[in-house]
Formats: structure tokens, sequence, C-alpha cells
């Protein structure tokens, strides 16, 4: 019984994995492949077309069918035209060694103008690669074309079923995107409910960096999910599943605002509640809703239903009732009580969202439904992005210099060395060299332990498997294995293909000899990545950091404003307000990643780290702040209350602006003032509106938190 119960709970989780649909399509690919080239004797395409199909699968995004048809066709005129070109360069050392750096930079900043475009520059580049192993094996074809022509065919045949694929399940790849939304927000509540531990010795400052560095990970789910939403929509009306699918992530919006939000500091109400249970009901409350909302996630992905949420409602109860008690008893600030409430008011009104209680930020016309497009709307905005990347400062153009450069080197070495299999070098330096350093080092590393695995369990697999259909079957499972593994665990994934490749070239009779040119090909690629990462146009974090500081203060400031707005004018969630709350949250991403990149540079490189981390921890907890304002917007009745409330706000937004200023010039940051604080604490005094009390005492914060700020970067700019 328990057995079975297992291996139900296993094949559940099968079934509701985002990488399933991608791999049963390469295994069906690449089965497809082999029988017919088996049934039609052309056993020596077999190795070529299946090559195709990876390079394919590589090359695809989760765009919806018709998306999808006109990146197909955009993917195959660019693989036909690399194929050709190699074909026809590759007997000409020179011509070859000219072109393909210009032809790998072209690429990299085709990247500029769409993800999509990005990734198909990427698969791209790899059949480029697939086409030169292909031409340089020991029994050439007699038609060079040949070889171009199987690899094109067999990236057509995946394109082909990838297409059919999405005509079938055209809400997959939405499902599975709200469900990582979802899975990251159940993640970031989780670690949310710790700082409200009153216990003492808790080290709130760490759980906030933490929290910090969470949030890029739900950020970065909601871009990916908008997306997918837009090319499913585009200039229609959404209708049917996409319109629910679209309302799903209005609401992900929505709890991710309120689950950010900071009311009051945790410090300062561990210590005034430390002899009271009211913080650790928080906790459990948010504990209970960081795992409804994995339960969401996984009713996405396998298409059920959500349970029953009584423990939510008891425990929202029993908080209910701490909270009042805590109101009757205690000798508490006015102002930590008014908090409190407030945050009682988020809790209750994240729990409306994930019960569907409500409607989540229900469109009140096609403003409040639409999506902004990530996408270029022309040829000439196409055209304006990647110009606007050619100069020394953008990371992509470092990044396309240097690869094309870190290629040609790899052309040069094995040239020099007459090494057999030696484009092996070339695919290593591609896939090793990533436009980070922190990044290239980590994947050097997997690469290479990844190869050497890879070659003792393919040796392993010769000797012990010899029969072919055997090894047919393993090529098969060995390239599944890759492409279920090659986001999350790299390490498997080259494991997976190494054992392809010794696998593949066994077939035409070599499996053995490919084994040491393979991890010689892959030490020197790996070292090709890391000189060229440290040398050629170094893209370190550091110096990017002034821009990245000022921006995530100038969207804050911008997030701000617009919230302000709406406590004048009333609650609106339009297009203008959803755009300036997610490029807040962008910006504070962004920050967090870039400092964990920087983190893995070496040593002298790291630009005042800790000041750096305390700047971060301090711009995430301002930024709760903020989205604190933006969950509880509703209009001030008080025609005196909102005039104090808009100039208190515009003085914030003003100095935040100022600091971000003062950072990209050369002038020292200027000493906090306490201009703000004085215009808000004399009026919040005599005022009787509980609203505008609540968005004084948040500005109040706030600007406590940018003079913090301003503290910081002045120490960032003096060391």
């Amino acid at each position: 019984m328990p057995s079975s119960i297992s291996l139900l709970h296993y094949w559940r989780r099968l079934r509701g994995s985002d990488r399933l649909a991608e791999c049963q399509r390469v295994l069906l690919a690449l089965g497809g492949v082999i029988v017919f080239c088996l049934w039609r004797d052309h056993v020596a395409a077999t190795v070529p077309a299946m090559l195709g199909v990876i390079a394919c699968a590589l090359a695809e995004t989760e765009d919806h069918w018709r998306s999808r048809f006109g990146a197909l066709l955009i993917t195959l005129f660019c693989f036909a035209g690399v194929a050709f070109a190699v074909e026809w360069l590759q007997p000409h050392p020179l011509a070859f060694a000219v072109a393909m750096p210009v032809i790998t930079f072209v690429l990299v900043m085709l990247g500029s103008v769409s993800p999509r475009y990005a990734t198909i520059a990427g698969g791209t580049l790899i059949l480029a690669i697939y086409t030169m192993l292909g031409a340089d094996q020991p029994a050439p074809l007699t038609n060079p074309l040949s070889e171009p022509m199987q690899l094109l065919a067999g990236a057509a045949w995946y394109g082909a079923l990838s297409l059919l694929w999405s005509v079938l399940s055209p809400q997959l790849a939405v499902r599975h995107a709200l469900a990582r939304v979802f899975d990251a927000l159940g993640d970031y509540l989780e670690t949310k409910s710790a700082l409200f531990t009153p216990v003492q010795g808790i080290d709130r400052d760490a759980l906030l960096l933490t929290l910090a560095m969470q949030n890029e990970q739900v950020v970065d789910a909601l871009n990916d999910t908008r997306i997918v939403l837009i090319d499913r929509i585009g200039m229609r009306r959404p209708r049917g599943a996409t319109a629910a699918r679209l309302q799903l992530y209005f609401k992900a919006q929505d709890i991710h605002e309120r689950i950010s939000s900071s009311h009051y500091p945790y410090p300062e109400l561990a210590d005034a509640f430390y002899h009271s249970d009211v913080l650790f009901r928080c906790e459990h409350m948010l504990r209970l809703q960081a795992q409804q909302c994995r339960e969401q996630a996984h009713a996405l992905r396998l298409r059920t239903s959500l349970p029953n949420a009584t423990d939510l409602h008891a425990a929202q109860n029993d908080l209910r009732a701490a909270i009042y008690a805590v109101r009757g008893a205690s000798q508490t600030s006015e102002q930590l009580l008014r908090s409190l409430d407030a945050l009682l008011r988020n809790i209750g009104a994240i729990q409306t969202l994930l019960d569907n209680e409500g409607a989540p930020t229900a469109p009140l016309d096609n403003n409040e439904s639409a999506l902004q497009n990530p996408g270029p709307q022309s040829l000439r905005e196409a055209w304006d992005r990647v110009t606007i990347q050619l100069t020394t400062r953008s990371s992509r153009f470092r990044h396309a210099v240097r690869l094309a450069v870190a290629l040609m080197a790899g052309y040069a070495v094995l040239h020099i060395g007459h090494m057999r299999h030696g484009y092996w070098i070339l695919l290593t330096t591609l896939l090793i060299c990533q436009p980070s350093y922190g990044a290239t080092l980590a994947r050097m590393l997997q690469r290479i332990s990844g190869t050497v695995m890879g070659v003792v369990l393919g040796w392993a697999v010769l000797h012990l498997l010899p029969a072919t259909p055997w090894q047919w079957l393993l090529i098969v499972l060995s390239a599944v294995i890759f492409f279920a593994a090659r986001l999350r665990r790299y390490t498997l994934a080259t494991v997976s293909i190494t054992v392809f490749v010794v696998l593949c070239f066994n077939e035409a009779g070599n499996g053995y000899e490919v084994m040491w040119p393979r991890l010689l090909d892959t030490l020197i690629g790996a070292a090709i990545s890391a000189l060229a990462i440290y040398l050629v146009l170094p893209d370190w974090q550091g110096r990017q950091l002034d821009q990245v500081l000022a921006n995530t203060l100038r969207n804050d400031a911008r997030y701000l404003q617009q919230i302000i707005a709406q406590y004048v004018h009333g609650k609106r969630d339009d297009l203008a307000y959803r755009i300036a709350r997610r490029e807040a949250h962008n910006a504070d991403a962004t920050l967090s990643g870039m400092l964990a990149n920087m983190l893995r540079e070496p040593g002298r490189q790291r630009r005042n780290h800790e000041d750096l981390l305390r700047f971060l921890t301090i711009a995430h907890t301002m930024l709760g702040h903020i989205s604190a304002l933006g969950a509880h917007r509703q209009e001030i009745e008080s025609a005196q209350a909102r005039d104090t409330v808009t100039l208190a706000g515009n003085l914030i937004v003003t100095q935040l602006e100022y600091l971000a200023d003062t950072l990209l010039a050369t002038t020292p940051v200027s000493s906090p003032d306490d201009e703000a604080e004085k215009s808000m604490t004399p009026h919040a005094n005599g005022i009787n509106d509980e609203t505008a009390r609540l968005v004084l005492g948040q500005l109040s914060l706030i600007q406590a938190h940018r003079d913090r700020l301003a503290s910081v970067a002045r120490d960032i700019r003096n060391n």
C-alpha cells in the first residue's frame, strides 16, 4: 500500500511538471527520426536529423500557435542561413575565421529585440556548431548540402510537432506560468511569516535580505506570465479560459503587492507584543496562506479544484480576536495599533483573494484589463532596440563582443593544434560563456563535472550494452533527460548530453575514440571562456552600480506618486498604476540580482558589498511600506486631509528623485533633512480621517528609510 501511494504521488508530480510537455515532444520527435531513418535505410542521416531536433527544441519559446508559427519560420530561416554558410565557408579557414565572429555578434545583438529572438539566436549558434561537427567527420558526404538539409529536416519535424502541440494545448503554458507565480508567492509568504516571530535573537536583517532575494523570483515569474498572456491575447479582447487566466494573473499581482507590504518595523512589533500571542497568530496565518498558494499552483498544474480552507478561516478569526484583545488591554501607541489594524485588513484581503470570494481586481474597462506589450510594435522599433545597445556601456554588446572573440580564439586553437573533433571547443565555449562572471564560473564547473561523469557513464554503457537497439533507446532517453534537467540541474543535463554524444558517435563506429577528445575539448573551451570573461570587456557589476541604485529610487518615487494620486481621486487599477508598480518591483529585483552576481566576482571587484547589502535591505523594506500604501488605496474624504497627504507624498517623491539624481552625479550625497518629516507630523496630529492618518504614518516610515538610504549611499561614495 505505501509503495502504491508513493508511485501515485510520483506520477502526479510528473504529470504536473512544466518540463513534461517538452520532454514528450522531444521523445516523439527523436523516436520518429530513428524509426523513419531505419525504415528508409538512411542510417547516416539519423544523427544530423536528431541534432536538428535538439537545436530547434532549444530555440523554442512558449508562444501561442500563431506566434509559434511565425517564430518557427524565422528559426528555420536562420538555421538554413548558418548551416549553408558553415558548409560553404568551412573549407576556407581564413574566410570562416572572419565570418564566424561576425555572425556571432549579429545573432547575440538580435536578442536585443525581444527574449523570443534571443532564444532563436542561441539555438541558431548551436545549430551552426552542430553543422561544423558533422562536416568535420572523417567520411564526409559526397553531396555537401546533404547534412544541412538533414539538420533542417529534423528541425522542421520538431517544429511541426511543437506547432501541433500548441494548437491542441493552447492554455498549457499559461497554467504552468501561473503555477510558478503561486509557488514563488508561497515561498515569499513562508519567509515573510518568520519576521513575525516574537522571539529574541532572530536576525531580521538576514531575513529581510532573503526576502529581497526571493522577491526577484516572484517578479521574474510574474513577468514571464505577463509575456505568455500577452502572446495569447494580442490585440483581441480576452475571452473564455484566457480571460479567466488574466483575472488570475491580476489576482496574483494584488497578492504580491499585499504580501510585500510592511506596516511597521518588525523589531518594534516584536518588542511591543513580546508577551502577546498576536504575532504568533500572524505568523501562523501567513504560513497557512503560503500553503494555500502552493495548493493553488498544484491545482493549476493538474487542473483540479482547491480544497476547503477551513483552517485558514478559523486562524483568521483567532487573529482578529487576538488583535481586539490587544487593543482593549494594552497601552500601546495609537500609530502602532493603527498599523496592526491595517495588517489585519491586509491579511484578510489576501485571504479573500485566495478564496476567490471577491473579484480579483475585476477590470472595469479596456484600460484596466490591458497589458503592456514588451515586444517591438514595428520594424523601426526593433531596429532602435538593437542600435541603442551598440555601446560599450551595454551588457549585451559586451557579451556579444566577448563571445565572438572567444569563439574565434577557440577556432584558432583547434586549427593550430590540428585537433580532431576540435569543434567541441567552440560548443563548450558557446555554452559556458555567460553575460556575467558568476554565471560563467558556475556554468564552467557544472559543464566540466558533468562531462567527466558523462564520459565515464558512456564508457560503461558501451561495455554493458553493446547491442545497437539498446543504444538507440538510450540515445533517446539521454536526450529526454537533458531537456528535463537543463534549466534547473545543468550538471545532470551535461551528463545526459555527453552520453548522447558518445552513443551517437558509436553508431558511426568511433564511440570510444570521442571520449578523450570530448573531455579535453571541454577543458580547453572552459579555459577560453574563463579568460574571455575576465579579459575581454569584463562586465563587472560595480560599473553599473550607480545607475541601478538610482533606477531603484526613481521607480519607487513613480510608484509612490501613482499611489498618492489614488488617495486623492480614488482607487483604480489602470495600466499606468500597474506599470509603475511592476517597474518598482523590477528595479528591486534587478538590484537583488546585481548584488547576487557581484558576490560571485573576484574580491577586488566587490565594491563595498556590505554597504550594498544594507542598501538592498533598506530599499526593499521601503518598497514594502510603499506597497502597504498601495494595498490600502481609497479616496480620502476630507479635503484638508487630501491636501496634507498630497503635500507630504510629493515632498518624499521629490526627495527620492533628488537622491537618485545625486547618485548619478559627481556631487556628494547630501545629508537628509527634516523638511518632509516636519510637514507631516504637525498636520497628522490634527487630522481625524483614519485613512489619512494611516497614510501619513506610512509616509513617515518611508521618509525614515529614505534618510537611511542617503546615509548608506554616502558611505558607498566615501569608501
